[in-house]
C-alpha cells in the first residue's frame, strides 16, 4: 500500500471509516489512528477488530452531528478521506471540512478519493440524490463529483499544494494528495 510507510508514526484522522479496512492497516504498521465515522456499529467493529488482531493506536468519534468533531481534540499530520465526504451536500461538506482543518496544522496532508466529474457526465449527470444509488448502491442517499477546483472551493479556509491529483480507472475515481500551506 502505497501510504502504508509514509503515514508510519503520523496521526492519521480516518474520516469515514468505514468498515476500517485502511485504518487497521495503518494502525498495524505504526499510524496512531482516529476513525470518525457516522455509522456507530462500524466503529464497534473496528474497535472488535483491533481487539482480536491486537492492533493499538486507534481511537474513535461517533460523527453524528456536527458538535461530535468537538472530541477531536489534537491536530493530525494527515486527514484521509476515501469516498466518505462526497455522500453529503457540497454546502454541508463545506462545513464539516471547516470543522476538520481546525485539526490540521500547515505541512499537514489532506488525502481524498471522489468520483470525477466526467464519470458524473458519462453516467447521465443524474441529480446527486439518485447518482449515489448508481455509484455506491442502494440506500445511498447522495454523491457528488469532486475535481481539484470543486475541492479547494470545499477546502477553502485554508490553502493547499498539489502532490498528487488524477483521475483512474477509465475516470471512474479521482485521487486527491494535498498538502497545506496555509
Amino acid at each position: 500500500m502505497l501510504y502504508r510507510d509514509i503515514l508510519r508514526g503520523r496521526q492519521v484522522m480516518d474520516v469515514g471509516s468505514g468498515l476500517g479496512m485502511d485504518a487497521l492497516i495503518f494502525a498495524e504498521h505504526g499510524a496512531r489512528v482516529t476513525c470518525v465515522d457516522v455509522v456507530e456499529s462500524n466503529l464497534k467493529l473496528i474497535e472488535r477488530l483491533a481487539r482480536l488482531l491486537k492492533v493499538p493506536n486507534l481511537d474513535f468519534v461517533f460523527f453524528d452531528r456536527m458538535d461530535s468533531l468537538a472530541m477531536l481534540t489534537k491536530t493530525y499530520d494527515v486527514i484521509w478521506c476515501l469516498g466518505s465526504m462526497i455522500n453529503v451536500p457540497f454546502t454541508f461538506a463545506c462545513k464539516e471540512a471547516r470543522e476538520l482543518l481546525l485539526h490540521l496544522p500547515i505541512g499537514g496532508r489532506w488525502i481524498e478519493l471522489a468520483y470525477p466529474k466526467e464519470r458524473w457526465e458519462r453516467e447521465g449527470n443524474l441529480p446527486f440524490n439518485e447518482w449515489g444509488v448508481r455509484t455506491d448502491g442502494p440506500g445511498t442517499p447522495w454523491v457528488e463529483w469532486y475535481d481539484l477546483e470543486k475541492l479547494t472551493r470545499r477546502l477553502a479556509s485554508a490553502q493547499f499544494d498539489v502532490v498528487l491529483h488524477f483521475n483512474f480507472h477509465d475516470d471512474d475515481f479521482n485521487w486527491f494528495d494535498l498538502v497545506r500551506r496555509a
